[in-house]
């Protein structure tokens, strides 16, 4: 039997250009590369979601954007192609109303953090959502030997669940997700969250097996309640740059 595609709906004057610039934003910020995506739910139906078609994420531009429900079945007549790794966002949308923007990256500083028994703790102000807890997806433990990819909703539901309610998860040999109430919000903590990988690095080789003095789980609630604004800010310069290289 063929399913239907649902029927988008109109999305909103600029919106298609903002997300297009994250993309590109994240590829400047070395966040991601070649792979990676960013998605934000539609401000005016929360059962879809809009991310770019599968490609190079620093090649995005607004005609790229596709229009997807939650089940990650592209609305309308569009036959481009998504993603494989779509059911990251669709299933974390389903699961955690209040998240509206998501990355998902292969952040190179990230990932030793998904596979060493070293917890990814806040290292400074501008990452300390951080504090809250970093959990780290191992899709070993539900499905076996995989390709660690979340290919399907199965895969998706198992990564929300271990994302819970913090705002960044490890995926074991992978990557990480990275998510937040805005889009400015979501693309700011992926890349603290490299920043803050890199970082941790270099204060691990300074301490020299001694302890370090991370954010407190208090200091973390305190320090980030400024890092909306520094997120708007952050967001208008680099958005700035996408501006001037593209006219949109």
């Amino acid at each position: 039997m063929t399913v239907k595609s649902p029927s988008p709906c109109p999305v909103p004057d600029g919106l298609a250009a903002d997300i297009a610039a994250a993309s590109r934003i994240l590829a400047h910020q070395g966040v991601v590369d070649a792979m990676g995506h960013v998605s934000l739910r539609h401000p005016d139906a929360p059962d879809r979601f809009l991310m770019p078609r599968a490609m190079a994420p620093g090649l995005t531009t607004p005609d790229d954007i596709l229009q997807m429900d939650l089940d990650c079945t592209t609305c309308g007549d569009d036959s481009r192609k998504g993603f494989l790794e779509r059911f990251i966002h669709g299933e974390i949308y389903r699961a955690r109303p209040d998240v509206i923007s998501i990355v998902h990256s292969h952040s190179t500083s990230v990932i030793p953090f998904g596979l060493a028994r070293k917890p990814m703790q806040a290292m400074f102000h501008n990452a300390a959502f951080l504090a809250r807890g970093v959990p780290v997806h191992d899709i070993r433990q539900r499905f076996g030997t995989t390709d660690l990819l979340i290919c399907d909703c199965h895969r998706g539901q198992d990564l929300a669940k271990a994302l819970g309610q913090d705002d960044v998860v490890l995926m074991r040999a992978h990557g990480m997700v990275a998510t937040g109430p805005t889009l400015q919000l979501a693309v700011f903590r992926a890349v603290m969250t490299e920043v803050n990988a890199r970082i941790q690095h270099w204060t691990l080789t300074l301490a020299d097996g001694g302890e370090i003095d991370a954010l407190s789980a208090e200091e973390g609630v305190l320090a980030d309640a400024p890092n909306s604004g520094a997120s708007a800010r952050a967001w208008d310069l680099w958005r700035l740059r996408v501006r001037q290289e593209t006219g949109w």
